[in-house]
């Protein structure tokens, strides 16, 4: 008969190789995702032949599903186990990057049917991606959350490095519309993993079914009434609007304003990958260290500065200013991103948890589509570096939402594990 500590280290056995293939998964599906944003706009553009407009709609296509259907979606998932939905969400993504090169391949492939599969896969998307914050808790001890979060993001971030450049690989070698199978590889690749993982942990006990409007209310609740919760909710959403102002103006910047050349603008743009690889690996150090409210407000107040740095970008040398300003800025980005995920999967109940991450994630994700129209209308009135300036400068005021009360006085944020000293 096993003994508690032999049953004790198996169970940490088997939460580690969960949490592996979890995290192999996770990062092949992001690497499949990375690939995509560069082989999908390829498609529209050299085999549809689409219009500038029509870019800006596929570019909207995958986000429009979050303004729609994100409250509703914590609110189902809550009701269900969540690998189910992920494995469910796969399969659908999977199909529908399949589809792209078989009407292309029978000749029929329309710019209607890339509209409908940065959609369809966008649906799938809001509904893994809370299944999926709902689902890590149930594989891992709280006390691991920050380390588990911390590897998941730099695996994320590092799929963003090496996606654009191997997009870019397999589009010369392959062809653009063949290359998006990949992305299909990928899915099938995290619906291996996930079957594999031998327990889903214990889940939550459903609560008794109501409206789904009540149901959804309860989620905006949380998250409006609890002053942590509103105040790093507030904080992502205003950084998400800088960041996709940023997104919208760099490369405008970068070519046209510093003359990068297209064979540097890729490598100028993963440096920023890199820094939010290196932020995700320290996050959880950093919080252990200092406390995960005071890490916040370091973290922050530190690396969000540095972004200024590239709006002083130009020819030569110049160029450094970028590759720092936005590798620390990205840094300090993911780890404050890993930090505030894991407070709220430690302090959110097990029941909400579908809502609570929806609903944050709603109000988070409807701030990137304004972002991004309100730099490029910046870069158009006012130029390009002008914006530059603008917003990195939003992403350091972003910060203002986390002096507030309670957060300013607090050395450890409510329901995280505590940090050490």
């Amino acid at each position: 008969m096993p003994t508690a500590t032999q049953s004790a280290k198996d169970q940490g056995q088997r939460s580690r190789r969960n949490f592996r293939l979890l995290l192999v998964g996770e990062t092949t599906s992001k690497l499949g995702t990375s690939v995509t944003s560069v082989l999908l706009p390829l498609v529209a553009v050299t085999t549809l032949h689409a219009s500038p407009f029509v870019m800006g709609v596929l570019t909207a296509a995958p986000w429009l599903p979050w303004l729609v259907i994100g409250l509703p979606a914590g609110a189902w998932v809550d009701r269900l186990a969540p690998r189910r939905v992920m494995l469910v969400c796969n399969a659908v993504s999977a199909a529908v990057f399949v589809s792209v090169p078989a009407t292309w391949w029978l000749g029929v492939l329309t710019i209607g049917h890339l509209l409908g599969a940065a959609l369809i896969s966008g649906t799938a998307s809001v509904f893994f991606s809370t299944a999926y914050s709902a689902y890590l808790p149930q594989l891992v001890a709280t006390a691991e959350l920050m380390d588990r979060n911390a590897q998941l993001q730099a695996g994320d971030q590092a799929a963003r490095v090496a996606g654009p450049g191997l997009g870019g690989l397999i589009a010369q070698t392959l062809g653009s519309v063949p290359g998006l199978l990949l992305d299909a590889a990928s899915f099938v690749v995290s619906s291996l993993c996930l079957m594999a993982i031998r327990s889903d942990g214990p889940r939550p006990a459903p609560a008794p079914r109501r409206r789904l409007s009540r149901e959804i209310s309860d989620g905006l609740r949380f998250v409006v009434g609890d002053p942590c919760v509103r105040a790093v909710t507030a904080f992502g959403a205003a950084v998400n609007l800088a960041m996709a102002g940023l997104q919208a103006v760099q490369i405008v910047f970068l070519v046209r304003t510093v003359g990068v050349g297209s064979d540097t603008l890729g490598w100028l743009v993963s440096f920023g990958g890199l820094g939010g690889a290196l932020g995700g690996l320290v996050a959880g150090r950093l919080a252990r260290r200092m406390g995960t409210a005071r890490a916040l407000l370091a973290i922050q107040f530190a690396a969000s500065p540095f972004g200024l740095l590239a709006a002083l970008a130009g020819p030569g040398p110049r160029l450094a200013f970028f590759v720092l300003g936005t590798a620390v800025m990205l840094a300090g980005v993911v780890a404050c991103n890993v930090i505030v995920v894991s407070f709220r999967q430690a302090y959110c109940p097990p029941e909400l948890r579908g809502r609570v991450t929806a609903t944050t994630l709603f109000l988070n994700y409807s701030t990137i589509p304004l972002g991004a129209l309100l730099g490029g209308s910046l870069a158009s009135l006012f130029g390009a570096r002008s914006t530059m300036w603008v917003v990195t400068a939003a992403l350091v005021a972003a910060g203002g939402f986390l002096l507030v009360a309670p957060l300013r006085g607090l050395h450890d944020l409510p329901g995280a594990p505590a940090a050490d000293g």
